[in-house]
């Protein structure tokens, strides 16, 4: 039960801050602290569901995987990042509000 308190509470600050900041970098890194709470959700109900000797190996392949697929989306939201930095001259959201096709 801990364990769902304690991602609750990063999912929170995670949320906090997607949801007050105005850079896009700290935006992208409030929601890989989202992103890192569920994943500590995930494996820790993994773990303390399955018995011992039950899927040996599975908690880990999904830990695994969660945090690929969270450096996968890093890499392309950071690349997102550099490609708007570059061409507005600024990483503000509050200083994007143009948009042109």
């Amino acid at each position: 039960m801990s364990v769902v308190i304690i991602t609750v509470g990063l999912f929170c600050i995670g949320l906090y801050g997607v949801l007050t900041r105005r850079d896009l970098v700290a935006i992208l890194a409030s929601v890989e602290i989202m992103l890192g709470s569920a994943t500590l959700l995930l494996v820790g109900l993994a773990a303390a569901g399955a018995p011992l000797g039950a899927h040996e190996g599975a908690v880990e392949a999904t830990g695994v995987m969660v945090i690929v697929l969270a450096a996968a989306e890093a890499a392309v939201g950071l690349a997102l990042v550099i490609s708007v930095a570059r061409r507005f001259k600024t990483t503000r959201v509050d200083e994007l509000t143009e948009v042109k096709g």
